[in-house]
């Protein structure tokens, strides 16, 4: 059927930003100019204002601002003196700067499987992966979806865990922020994330100062505190602009209602779809954020074409573990006998709907409607 039978489906990309930034686009204005009036781009108030904000939303005690959600790893594993001969147990289902992150501090990736109904880290396969030379251990809450760290940490007791939170802005598990049972929890705001900027930004939050006053030297080429000539430590360059800082500063306090409506759009999915789909299972005790709304079918791929040609912008989050990446060939190990066969069997059929808070009702009824309809050329 053609495009024109669903008009409404022809605007429905995968995520709109145009529609969040048209609702704030006056405070976004002011919060540029201010940055703009002071002429203070890297270290000023917006920076120091956000950590202390975001701290606050994550229920944490330190937040450090940081140039990308990437180097926000980076530099919470190197600030745990993880490096060179060591071992960091993550997950393959993820994007790759989880582990490129973790081979950049010269450590080796031993990667574990995901849970069949979360997507997440499985703890019941993290004791066995544990070796003499394990530092850390990195969970992901992929698609928003928080990983059961405090199950995994019962499991690797005295190992650090550092939370990749790219996806997870708000999310709790067992009634808790997420962070609260971990070292650091890493974010990204990248600016399709539910809590994006203008351009690459990240934090680091934590509740120990000293892993904090790390990081924040790390991130300035190593400079003891306030001396602009003097290194303590071999640092890199990854100070958040002050630019996107403004720009958060400004989008964080609606991001509570953003969150709301990506769950009340993301439960009329489920309505819709669990019977004949197989879905990301929520936990009991899991507070899902829905950075994405994700679906698994064997057909994905005649799916995805099936509903680009309808004018929905669906995607794939991600179609390649990390695992069979040639960047990482010979670089990891794996954790268990066990392999890694549930992370590539949800990365061969993977399909991620549209989902942003101005989707609307309306827009997923279009999206369900317009799926229904490429199910059935599917199976023709």
């Amino acid at each position: 059927m053609s495009s024109s039978a669903y008009p409404q489906a022809s605007r429905l990309p995968l995520v709109s930003l145009q529609d969040q930034y048209r609702s704030i686009a006056p405070e976004i204005s002011e919060a540029i100019e201010r940055v703009l009036e002071r002429q203070v781009f890297i270290g000023g108030p917006e920076t120091a204002a956000f950590e202390v904000e975001f701290a606050a939303a994550c229920e944490s005690t330190e937040c450090v601002a940081v140039s990308s959600g990437t180097n926000a790893l980076e530099l919470a594993l190197a600030a745990l003196g993880v490096g060179a001969g060591d071992e960091v147990i993550t997950v393959s289902h993820t994007f790759f700067a989880t582990v490129g992150a973790i081979v950049r501090t010269g450590a080796t990736p031993v990667l574990i499987d995901i849970e069949e109904e979360s997507w997440t880290m499985n703890p019941a396969l993290v004791a066995g992966a544990i070796s003499e030379r394990t530092k850390a251990i990195v969970p992901v809450h992929i698609y928003g979806h928080p990983a059961d760290v405090p199950a995994i940490a019962e499991a690797a007791a005295g190992i650090p865990i550092v939370e990749d939170a790219a996806q997870a802005h708000l999310a709790r598990y067992r009634g808790r922020s997420i962070g609260a049972d971990a070292a650091a929890a890493c974010f990204s705001f990248y600016p399709g994330k539910n809590l994006g900027a203008y351009g690459d930004a990240g934090a680091v939050i934590t509740d120990d100062p000293l892993i904090a006053e790390r990081i924040r030297a790390l991130r300035d080429h190593g400079r003891a505190r306030g001396a602009k000539y003097e290194h303590d430590r071999m640092g890199m360059n990854a100070r958040a602009a002050e630019l996107q800082m403004a720009v958060l500063r400004t989008k964080l306090p609606h991001l509570p209602q953003w969150t709301l409506a990506r769950r009340q759009l993301s439960e009329r999915y489920q309505q819709q779809l669990e019977e004949n789909h197989e879905l990301q299972v929520v936990q009991p005790w899991a507070e899902h954020v829905w950075h994405l709304f994700v679906m698994l079918h064997p057909e994905r791929d005649s799916l995805l074409k099936g509903l680009n040609e309808q004018g929905i912008g669906a995607g794939v989050h991600y179609p390649l573990p990390c695992h069979l990446q040639p960047a990482l060939e010979g670089r990891w190990r794996g954790g268990g006998e066990a392999g890694l066969l549930v992370s590539e069997a949800v990365a061969a059929s993977c399909l991620s709907l549209p989902l942003y808070p101005e989707l609307g009702e309306n827009g997923v009824d279009a999206v369900v409607a317009a799926l229904s309809e490429a199910l059935l050329e599917a199976a023709a």
